[in-house]
């Protein structure tokens, strides 16, 4: 959420009321007055992630070492100072929200058609000024991090704004870290600019209500008024068009015009209409009824507002699963949930609706289908785990309301998504054996549904040779070629050898790395990673942990810029120890991984096949690379079949967006 125009205001029109601060000077001030509570910071983690995320390169998929190596040093900067943080992540959408939700990933999915281009036309990243997009999955995966840095994290089960708030008020906390101007709104604790934080020497800004009231002549319980008059993600700015036109008009009668006077012109109206006035504020019903529900959304418990009738507390949402899951079942999942321990299980046995924002994909890519399209059977077995399958009595069939983002997904409602039935577990799997039972047989379990949501059951003994981070690997590079039938042997080869080598890679390794350019099939691809993750994290979620939810994180799994570097080498003819960096226990278990997917692709009907491909700009590709023992020599030429090259199939006319083709029989097969 957001006041809009407020933040400038603010800072523009009547900078008095942006207060820099001391954060050391804060915590030693609330020492001295609370000496038995630490000074504690509420954050509001999804503001913050674009202020975490500061690697350079984002367009690869992420550079999830260097991303921990960033969110370490924040955690250690507020220690050093004595401030203890609690992370809040949003936990779901409330419907109030859904129409601005769905504007602001529209909008996101322009600029991602403009970042493909950029890179089609140019071969690099864009510059981050012109156009950004956050790694996909980096609010989930942060929530995970912090946890694994000892650090207080939750997630919301409303409104998160409104959860800070009322947490950071009842906490007698020092403040709420973040960038949204709805914090000036609430009655609560003192709101401070993530951006304008300087961690050398831990100072910000406060935007201070209190000010900002005495510049407005209004009282602190008439700002959600302003708020909802100025237009927010409640209340639509054109909602209350009518009343700031009458503001306007009214207030450029008496004073010249002036920086800022929409505000002024807004806030002398709400003087002259106040309650304990003659004058009452005239509304027609749709506009009473947008205002009361926008104001009601900012008061907390014990709070009122002299602009409602009745002061209720913020609405409950309604909870439509609660007759297909057992309480015990729904309790833990709140539990862990708020705890920030899970992912997705929650949203679907709360009220069914999961959303999914935007991901790096190519509009214009033919082979690879969109990551919501090619993950919908995983998702579908993840649901039949939590709901039943079958109809009820009345012939009703639960489905889950999917609002994911895509390229040709006009987002104007939900998908319905119908819940499947695994393939290997016969009947309707015990759910409450899964999460509760501790004996040493659930665990087996637990691991061979999990591999059964990725349709990989059969492969349960088989991949009890690796460790957790392998096999997620594995699952999810063996699930996408058998999906998409358009994954090649360079591609896959690609994607295990960077598994590889990641695990034995330090930070500082992590740091040097270049690619010599950036090609639009390895973004999507590693993009597309990535995005499994998450679904391999709430599969693990549904299916009780049978994997240390740690082990599952990307930061154990993946970089984008060393996947991107293995693609760019495997497509141009590399061997397989220069893919392995010459190191012989790497080789040696690329090898038996390569042979353990290569051979679940061949008993599903789904062979991988070498096709390497034209890269666009190949000649950015150093002549000479240095080898193992520091020498130069010439970079391996490609072979004929790569210099063939190899084009994708257009659209076929009637088939759809994300028909899959059937592979390329050779390369001048275009039809």
């Amino acid at each position: 959420m957001g006041v809009k125009g407020l933040q400038y205001f603010m800072e523009t029109c009547c900078p008095d009321t942006c207060v820099p601060v001391d954060l050391k000077q804060i915590a030693l001030n609330h020492a001295k007055a609370h000496p038995d509570s630490a000074a504690t910071l509420v954050v509001d983690a999804m503001a913050c992630l674009r202020y975490w995320y500061q690697c350079q390169a984002w367009v690869h998929g992420g550079q999830w070492r260097e991303y921990m190596h960033i969110l370490q040093g924040f955690v250690d900067a507020f220690t050093a100072a004595g401030i203890r943080l609690v992370f809040f992540f949003d936990g779901t959408v409330e419907e109030q929200k859904r129409a601005e939700w769905v504007k602001r990933r529209l909008r996101v999915n322009q600029d991602i058609a403009r970042i493909f281009q950029h890179i089609k036309t140019h071969g690099e990243q864009p510059n981050s000024r012109d156009l950004f997009c956050l790694p996909s999955g980096l609010a989930t995966f942060s929530r995970f991090a912090l946890k694994s840095l000892g650090q207080e994290t939750r997630c919301s089960v409303r409104e998160g704004d409104y959860e800070i708030s009322g947490y950071a008020l009842s906490h007698n906390c020092i403040g709420i870290l973040g960038q949204d101007t709805d914090f000036v709104i609430y009655n609560t604790a003192p709101y401070l600019s993530i951006s304008k934080l300087n961690l050398n020497n831990m100072t910000t800004v406060l935007f201070s209500r209190e000010r900002l009231c005495q510049v407005l002549k209004l009282h602190m319980t008439d700002l959600p008024l302003l708020s909802c008059l100025l237009g927010n993600d409640i209340v639509p700015e054109h909602q209350m068009q009518r009343l700031r036109n009458s503001a306007l008009a009214s207030y450029r009668n008496k004073h010249m015009q002036v920086q800022g006077d929409k505000i002024y012109a807004i806030a002398e109206f709400i003087t002259a209409h106040h309650p304990s006035r003659e004058e009452t504020l005239m509304l027609v019903e749709a506009e009473e009824e947008a205002l009361e529900k926008g104001i009601r959304i900012y008061l907390l418990p014990g709070q009122t507002s002299p602009w409602l009738k009745c002061s209720r507390p913020f609405p409950e949402s309604v909870r439509s699963m609660d007759k297909y899951v057992p309480g015990e079942i729904l309790q833990a999942a709140i539990e862990k949930h708020t705890r920030a321990e899970c992912f997705l299980v929650y949203n679907v046995l709360y009220d069914g609706v999961v959303d999914c924002s935007n991901s790096l994909e190519d509009e214009d890519e033919v082979e690879l289908p969109p990551q919501a399209v090619l993950y919908l059977p995983v998702r579908e077995r993840i649901y039949g785990l939590l709901l039943p399958v079958q109809p009820d009595c009345y012939g009703h069939t639960v489905s889950v309301k999917e609002w994911f983002v895509y390229p040709g997904n006009p987002l104007q409602e939900p998908t319905r998504v119908t819940p499947k039935a695994l393939n290997y577990i016969k009947g309707p799997p015990d759910l409450m054996a899964l999460w509760f039972r501790t004996d040493p047989e659930v665990k087996t379990i637990r691991a061979s549904t999990l591999l059964d949501v990725f349709d990989l059951y059969e492969f349960t003994e088989e991949l009890k040779q690796f460790d957790s981070p392998m096999i997620a690997v594995i699952c999810l590079v063996t699930y996408i070629a058998i999906q998409t039938r358009q994954l090649s042997l360079e591609d896959v080869d690609a994607y295990l050898s960077q598994a590889v080598c990641v695990r034995f890679k330090s930070f500082t390794e992590m740091q040097q790395l270049r690619t010599p350019v950036v090609d639009p099939r390895a973004v999507q691809l590693g993009s597309l990673f990535v995005r499994g993750l998450t679904y391999l994290i709430a599969a693990n979620s549904a299916c009780g942990f049978p994997f240390p939810m740690g082990e599952l994180m990307p930061w154990k799994t993946f970089d984008g810029l060393l996947f991107h570097s293995k693609y760019l080498q495997a497509h141009s003819g590399s061997p397989k120890e220069e893919l392995l960096e010459g190191n012989p226990s790497w080789i040696s278990l690329f090898l038996s991984v390569r042979e353990l997917v290569l051979g679940a692709c061949r008993r599903r009907g789904s062979p991988v096949q070498s096709r390497p491909r034209r890269l666009q700009y190949r000649d950015a590709w150093p002549v000479e690379v240095e080898d193992l023992r520091g020498e130069r020599r010439p970079q391996p030429t490609a072979s004929a079949h790569y210099q063939q090259g190899y084009r994708p199939r257009p659209r076929h006319p009637k088939r759809g967006r994300y028909q899959l083709a059937p592979r390329w029989p050779n390369s001048q097969n275009t039809d």
